[in-house]
């Protein structure tokens, strides 16, 4: 328990060391996702990149708001949560929706993004009502256990194309941890020393997706 002792000890420094990590790893995926974007043109790319945005704006404003306001931290935070998901899962199924050759100027501002936005907010109003997290769990939950089926079809019917194995890993380990957290919130009632440790697996999670995605876009510039 010494090395737990000293963790919670030091949650500060662990808390941006933590941000620092997260949000280079977004940085660097949004930074070379983007770069194969504008060579293909792919609006799968696009929406998968919007993704880690988010999630990069997530971890970096919780700990910047978190300083000012708990409130406003928590509200900003899971917004920007479940629309990652949410643009995770469109860069998945967005053919469905959008015609090739004719897709929106752009890729956050238009009117289906500004359906998960509303989606979004409600989710999050929900979850300050009730002051739960439920809602957001529950939702990232189902998406991601979806969008790991759809995944995995996928990825069996293209296995010569790179990023369908990409797509299956990302939205599998999201379903984990997603599913992870809500253990430890719902049944553990957010029990330090397993916190740390489901932190500690999102950063590996996160490593990991930023090594398979500069891995796969080696020498595509």
């Amino acid at each position: 328990m010494h090395l737990y002792d000293l963790l919670l000890n030091n949650r500060e420094p662990l808390k941006i060391l933590f941000t620092i990590i997260i949000g280079f790893a977004c940085f660097m995926i949004v930074l070379r996702t983007d770069k194969l974007f504008r060579l293909s043109y792919h609006q799968g790319i696009r929406y998968f990149r919007n993704a880690f945005f988010f999630y990069g704006l997530a971890f970096i404003l919780r700990y910047l708001f978190g300083i000012f306001s708990n409130s406003l931290m928590k509200f900003v935070f899971e917004f920007f949560l479940i629309m990652a998901g949410f643009s995770l899962f469109y860069s998945l199924i967005w053919k469905k929706f959008e015609i090739p050759g004719k897709e929106s100027y752009s890729s956050l501002i238009n009117w289906r993004i500004f359906l998960f936005y509303i989606l979004s907010i409600i989710l999050v109003i929900l979850d300050y009502i009730w002051e739960t997290y439920c809602f957001m769990f529950g939702s990232q939950i189902v998406l991601f256990a979806y969008a790991s089926i759809i995944s995995y079809i996928n990825y069996n019917k293209n296995k010569g194309k790179e990023f369908t194995g990409l797509y299956f890993i990302v939205m599998l380990l999201n379903f984990i941890v997603w599913a992870a957290n809500f253990v430890v919130a719902k049944f553990l009632e957010w029990y330090r020393p397993i916190v740390i440790g489901v932190y500690a697996i999102d950063i590996i999670i996160f490593i990991l997706l930023l090594y398979t995605v500069l891995s796969l876009t080696k020498g595509k510039n």
